[in-house]
């Protein structure tokens, strides 16, 4: 009996601290504190970080937008993130075909990426309609406000924010540029399409140009693809001695079509886009694109370091260009004037 009570009593007495331990000076037990801390610290520093996952959407191709996108990768490495390592880009193109863009929105989705960055309103509007909770932004977009994007461009108010290229002053500037290299022009055709978002604002403006410039416009409204044949036609048969393009979606991906069809006219023609005299017309004047997608990473940085699109106010373009190619300008017999070109930004010889 004098056995077992023992050694119930070393069971008891095993529980409780050494009285060696309790008798440790208090420096051994701050340099056992800072061991455990550090040990806690250096497991928590080995845990992986989370990358961030951007998704990237155009409607449109790698090549037709690889200005853009060079600028706006590299406005992410100037702010710290490298694709690959602190970083990584889902893109998605549609390659021109409009009908991909909804399912290649779902896909990026459903990748859980932490921003949309759309380059267009055909990808934002897949974007919006694929989620709500996952900010986007757009690189440029028309009319966000008629497009139903944003609630207003100081308060976007929704997971929706980004950059306008709504500017529809500068219609009157390219039918100024019209009337500088044409000689006595007097009648120009105005390709539009009356439902795109913008359109009713540049209409007004460059009928106020057209007005001070004395000149008469011929609409000739595009609904369709086949339209766009029977445009160059029926301006041809008024007489009218250029062509200035509005912003048009519908003409966006048939470009070559376009140019073509001018040359073939020998009409003068002006775009609102670079990409239209990179492909072959004569000349353009915008807003800089590659400065408008610099602009984007500066929304995807702020929104990846908490910022909430609802509060980040959309931006108009501050940065414009005049681009024009002088290949066209020869094969329809047109000479530049040097005034005109020592204004230009980008001359393609």
């Amino acid at each position: 009996m004098k056995n077992k009570r023992t050694n119930r009593e070393l069971k008891i007495t095993s529980t409780a601290p050494s009285s060696a331990f309790l008798r440790a000076p208090s420096s051994l037990l701050l340099a056992l504190g800072a061991l455990l801390f550090a040990f806690c610290v250096s497991v928590e520093a080995q845990q992986p970080t989370k990358v961030p996952r951007i998704g990237y959407l155009d409607a449109t191709s790698p090549v037709a937008a690889s200005a853009r996108i060079g600028v706006f990768r590299q406005a992410l490495r100037e702010f710290g993130y490298v694709e690959g390592k602190s970083i990584v880009v889902e893109y998605r193109w549609a390659e021109g075909k409009i009908e991909r863009v909804p399912n290649l929105a779902a896909e990026l989705v459903h990748l859980k990426v932490d921003v949309i960055v759309t380059g267009g309103p055909q990808s934002t509007r897949a974007a919006k309609n694929a989620t709500l909770t996952i900010p986007i932004v757009m690189a440029q977009d028309p009319d966000p406000i008629g497009n139903g994007f944003v609630a207003s461009l100081a308060r976007p108010g929704g997971n929706i924010t980004g950059l306008s290229i709504l500017a529809p002053e500068l219609s009157g500037k390219r039918l100024e540029l019209l009337k500088e290299i044409v000689p006595n022009l007097s009648r120009v055709a105005l390709l539009h399409q009356a439902t795109e978002p913008g359109t009713s604002q540049a209409l007004r403006e460059t009928e106020r140009a057209a007005k001070a410039l004395g000149i008469h416009l011929q609409y000739l409204d595009l609904r369709r693809p086949e339209d766009i044949e029977t445009a160059f036609r029926n301006a041809s048969k008024g007489h009218s001695e250029a062509v200035l393009v509005l912003f048009n979606s519908l003409l966006f991906p048939r470009r070559t079509q376009v140019v073509d069809l001018a040359v073939k006219s020998r009409l003068p023609i002006i775009f609102g886009r670079p990409e239209y005299v990179e492909d072959g017309g004569l000349m353009s004047y915008g807003m800089s694109f590659t400065d408008l997608y610099r602009r984007g990473a500066t929304y995807v940085d702020k929104i990846l370091k908490g910022a909430k699109p609802a509060d980040l106010p959309v931006e108009q373009p501050t940065k414009f260009e005049l681009i024009i190619n002088l290949k066209a300008a020869k094969q329809i017999g047109l000479t530049i004037p040097p005034t005109v070109l020592a204004r230009a930004d980008k001359v393609i010889r």
